[in-house]
């Protein structure tokens, strides 16, 4: 059973491992040394874990960490600070006591966890651990990739893919907070419903064609942005969407990394911009960026009760396999949280 009474500076802890790839039910919980922050880090004491797909890409094999970071899973993680490292040259050291949701290089499914103090930021006001630890990872790759370095403007039309998801209901929100008019794909009825209670338009890929549907909406203008998780899938769908001078932006590969298919010249006659980025291998400098940005922007939004996070589903850390194939079936509405067992 996972807890969280265990000294934070000495002792053992116990967290969730996989030993080989697999399926969920590689998942168990073994018993480590709780680990010392170093420079610039601080240990939190986990008091909820967010539920990420690269978490279920690293634990089938087809995700390995970069180099130098923890190889356990959990991504995000919203606990309160137990010990601090040395500080670091221009890091704000959050103080020991406070409470925090952290973007983690690994090792958040545990009782606790170091995080780069830069990559800390507080519980925003009202929010609870498992409100908290839904925000880090999909802000941060919110943010990073449709407001940083250019952000959305007003009016611009954004099309956002897999709108249901973690990603898709954190980006709705933000292109509605900041003037955009979002668009989205959803593969059911009951998904496309949700996207357009948060302000989208929604489009049900399974039942017609987004590319068509969106030239139709858009009298033929096409959208401004694209943020992708599907890939080579829908890479000219995705450049006959955008109007001219558009960007997509790629941040995960579901329908494959080839587009053997596409219409390359439209890049050049549109004068497009496809770029992208994956968030984990990037420094702690670059990641600090984001959450000083998220702080100032976008934390009193969530304070505020503008913008808020959608929770599916809250499980115990004992039934983090049971978390996995949830997300794998694809039928959730917003995040999967994983907390503490309760004490015995």
């Amino acid at each position: 059973m996972m807890t969280a009474s265990l000294s934070p500076t000495s002792g053992s802890m116990t967290a969730l491992c996989f030993t080989e790839p697999g399926s969920p039910d590689v998942l168990h919980c073994e018993s480590l040394p709780i680990p010392q922050p170093g420079r610039g880090e601080v240990l939190v004491r986990v008091l909820a874990a967010g539920v990420n797909r690269p978490d279920l890409m690293q634990r089938a094999g087809l995700y390995p960490p970069p180099p130098g970071a923890n190889p356990r899973l959990g991504l995000e993680i919203a606990g309160e600070v137990v010990a601090c490292g040395a500080p670091l040259e221009g890091v704000r050291m959050p103080e020991p006591g406070s409470r925090v949701c952290a973007l983690t290089n690994g090792g958040g499914y545990a009782e606790y966890c170091l995080a780069p103090a830069g990559q800390c930021l507080p519980w925003p006001e009202g929010f609870d651990a498992v409100q908290a630890a839904a925000l880090p990872e999909t802000f941060f790759t919110v943010w990073s990739n449709l407001f940083m370095p250019k952000p959305v403007a007003a009016g611009e039309r954004v099309l956002i893919h897999g709108g249901s998801s973690g990603i898709g209901i954190t980006a709705i929100q933000l292109v509605r907070a900041f003037g955009g008019i979002p668009y989205v794909t959803a593969g059911s009825a009951e998904k496309c419903a949700l996207c357009e209670k948060l302000g989208a338009i929604a489009i049900n890929y399974r039942e017609e064609d987004f590319a068509t549907r969106l030239r139709e909406l858009t009298d033929n203008t096409g959208v401004n942005l694209i943020l992708d998780m599907i890939g080579g899938a829908y890479f000219d769908r995705n450049l006959k969407s955008l109007s001219v001078g558009g960007r997509l932006v790629i941040i995960a590969l579901q329908g494959g990394a080839k587009a053997e298919q596409a219409d390359l010249a439209r890049i050049m006659t549109r004068r497009l911009v496809v770029t992208g980025s994956t968030l984990r291998p990037q420094d702690s400098a670059a990641k600090a960026l984001i959450a000083r940005q998220l702080y100032e922007q976008v934390w009193p939004l969530l304070s505020s009760g503008a913008i808020s996070p959608l929770i599916d589903a809250i499980l115990p850390f004992s039934a983090a396999a049971q978390a996995h194939r949830m997300m794998e079936d694809g039928t959730h509405l917003g995040r999967i949280i994983l907390v503490p067992d309760a004490k015995a």
